[in-house]
């Protein structure tokens, strides 16, 4: 098969330099939060993370080599395949910090559920791009995404990982808006979310609880189940206009901020860059945004389009959560900050989907 030329031609550079802007932002940012470790994790942690940037890019060149079309015949089986992977991790997971969220194969440890959002990317990419009409969607043609849906998210709350699941929700629903409903379904989904949220106060558990709880009032438990907020304001709020300066943040390198590789990584950013590297670290991620939606908007293909928006919702929400998260103005519910927080299987996932974004502007001349 000859190889074409213009795939040079149409190739995205925008968005890969957008994305290395982003991992350097967060290399920058990892490195300062891990400084309040010991001299062996601080190597440890920095080093793996270096390992899964770069495990990252190879899946991202992996995921533009190809056709994104072909990405269609398969949703199904890569959808089974992680729904498979969560059952998995109910049955033979490793307990972390009281959740089984990991299936460990070797030395590697994967997270599931990071996947299972591409899964179901996917899989709502192809049914919608061969249902969605003009007139919206109807209840009965909405009952298929919506177990797609609500399959996994239970799969995922077992573990239990609000957060995640969640976000698949809100991914879900998002491409769903996108593609349209119609205004009478619409209304009674509407009815039926709205009388189903005072039942799933009762679902959740008593740390799920706390934290909704401490999100109304993070005062009312200052040393418990408030500090994490509680720290995370100072952190940035003593960042000032400019920072303290690179590896100068005392919240951090004191150790008073909980989980400042990971969940609350923005407030090291923000304590050490002040309000305008916050804000540079916002603008970028909003350029991203924004050019995940341009990609949709240039694309001439259905399951491109819906697949794009997916990517770009997927993105969006996550960063929303996260900072919202970290600023006091959400519940914590352990969502990271994309390509920044410590973790590979998150880093890896977003790297896949950078790829396919990549896959679907290079390939815009077939629709031409």
């Amino acid at each position: 098969m000859m190889f074409d030329r213009r795939l040079v031609q149409y190739f995205d550079w925008g968005l890969l330099i957008l994305t290395l802007s982003v991992l350097g932002i967060g290399l920058v940012a990892l490195y300062s939060a891990v400084t309040a470790g010991t001299p062996t994790l601080q190597k440890s942690l920095y080093f793996k993370q270096l390992i899964w940037y770069f495990a990252g890019l190879v899946m991202m060149v992996f995921s533009f080599v190809f056709n994104y079309k072909t990405l269609d015949r398969w949703a199904p089986v890569i959808y089974i395949g992680c729904i498979c992977l969560l059952i998995g991790v109910l049955l033979f997971g490793k307990y972390v910090g009281g959740s089984k969220r990991w299936l460990s194969f070797g030395s590697v440890s994967i997270q599931p559920s990071e996947l299972v959002k591409i899964a179901v990317i996917l899989i709502l990419a192809r049914y919608y791009a061969r249902h969605a009409n003009d007139r919206g969607l109807t209840l009965r043609e909405l009952f298929t995404p919506l177990f797609l849906t609500v399959l996994p998210f239970f799969l995922i709350v077992r573990q239990p990982d609000l957060g995640t699941a969640m976000l698949v929700l809100l991914i879900a629903g998002s491409i769903t808006v996108f593609v349209k409903i119609e205004r009478r379904s619409f209304i009674y989904l509407l009815t039926a979310g709205s009388v189903s949220v005072p039942l799933v106060w009762f679902l959740l558990k008593g740390y799920q609880k706390q934290r909704i709880l401490t999100f109304l009032d993070p005062d009312r438990d200052p040393l418990g189940a408030g500090y994490h907020i509680i720290q995370s304001k100072i952190a940035i709020g003593s960042g000032m206009i400019f920072g303290k300066g690179f590896l100068k943040g005392t919240q951090n390198a004191l150790s008073f901020l909980p989980e400042h590789h990971t969940d609350f990584i923005f407030s090291v950013l923000a304590e050490e860059w002040g309000f305008a590297g916050s804000l540079f670290t916002l603008l970028v991620f909003l350029i991203l945004i924004i050019w995940g939606l341009s990609v949709a908007h240039g694309c001439r293909d259905p399951f491109g389009i819906i697949l794009s928006v997916g990517i770009t919702a997927m993105i969006f929400w996550q960063v929303f959560i996260n900072i919202g998260m970290v600023m006091g103005l959400m519940p914590v519910v352990g969502v990271p900050l994309p390509f920044i927080s410590y973790g590979g299987s998150s880093v890896v996932s977003l790297m896949i989907c950078i790829g396919i974004l990549m896959n679907i502007s290079m390939r815009r001349f077939m629709f031409e």
